[in-house]
């Protein structure tokens, strides 16, 4: 474990802080100018749309009831509290993991905010081809998404970089 925060990973949270500023003035500005399901064609494949999650990602538990809330909000705490810790272990050059890391963090904490605030996350990116819509999403999604590719690619390299640093060693 490094010995300072300053050598660990917690000297990218910035890119956390970052992420959570984002997420929250695109969905007060959305809040701002836009009534509940109105919608702006931006491009032909891309509006923006206000809309309502009450549940997860593609509205996952949207109808539960309204306890699905605190079991989303439990688990981003969760999350963000186990990737925080994880952090403080690694070291500041793991850029492509501390990066993932707090990409999650940001994004969960960004929709936990809304979730506790509003009863719902706000989401208002829409991407559609014809009639079919991808669902809506917002800043902290991306997040979220960037984040957990990144943390699936860092398996695969980190595994072939573990490999080639055997063979180096027999050969």
């Amino acid at each position: 474990m490094p010995s300072s925060w300053k050598e660990s990973g917690l000297r990218w949270y910035w890119i956390a802080v970052l992420v959570i500023l984002a997420d929250q003035l695109t969905k007060q500005w959305i809040l701002a100018n836009f009534k509940f399901r109105e919608t702006i064609e931006v491009l032909p494949l891309f509006n923006l749309t206000y809309a309502r999650n009450y549940g997860a990602a593609f509205s996952f538990l949207s109808d539960a009831g309204g306890w699905q809330k605190w079991m989303f909000s439990i688990i981003a705490i969760g999350f963000s509290t186990v990737l925080t810790i994880w952090l403080r272990k690694q070291d500041k050059s793991l850029w492509r993991t501390n990066l993932a890391f707090t990409l999650v963090i940001g994004g969960a904490i960004g929709n936990l905010i809304d979730r506790l605030y509003h009863g719902f996350v706000v989401d208002f990116l829409d991407f559609y081809w014809g009639t079919s819509h991808f669902p809506a999403f917002n800043v902290a999604d991306s997040a979220i998404c960037v984040g957990a590719a990144l943390i699936i690619l860092d398996s695969f390299i980190t595994e072939k970089e573990a490999k080639n640093k055997q063979n180096q060693a027999k050969g």
